[in-house]
């Protein structure tokens, strides 16, 4: 599956669980990390697990590193080309990946 195509089903499945404020930001010019950052954010811990959980479960790709469920206030889906961050939103505020990715061309899907 290609990045682009990758990118937009991980747009759809969060939203499917009511994600909020979802964010697509192509780095590709600026960092070697990944392609493109997904940010969204939820208002309760239940909600960002089943937002992570929705996408693990729905996607073909399996991601190459998870990290944040044991806390659950940040939880990141790695798939190499996309990485996921899923926030609860008081963290989300706190960290504003948003300011600090500020030159990242926001997509729109």
């Amino acid at each position: 599956m290609s990045a682009k195509k990758l990118l937009k089903k991980i747009v759809s499945l969060s939203d499917d669980k009511k994600a909020e404020n979802i964010v697509a930001m192509d780095v590709s010019n600026i960092t070697s990390l990944s392609e493109y950052f997904v940010v969204c954010s939820a208002s309760n811990l239940i909600q960002v697990k089943a937002i992570a959980d929705n996408i693990k479960d729905n996607l073909n790709e399996h991601p190459w590193k998870t990290e944040g469920y044991e806390n659950g206030t940040w939880i990141i889906l790695d798939y190499v080309d996309i990485v996921v961050h899923i926030f609860l939103e008081e963290t989300r505020q706190y960290y504003d990946l948003e300011r600090i990715w500020f030159d990242a061309k926001v997509v729109k899907i």
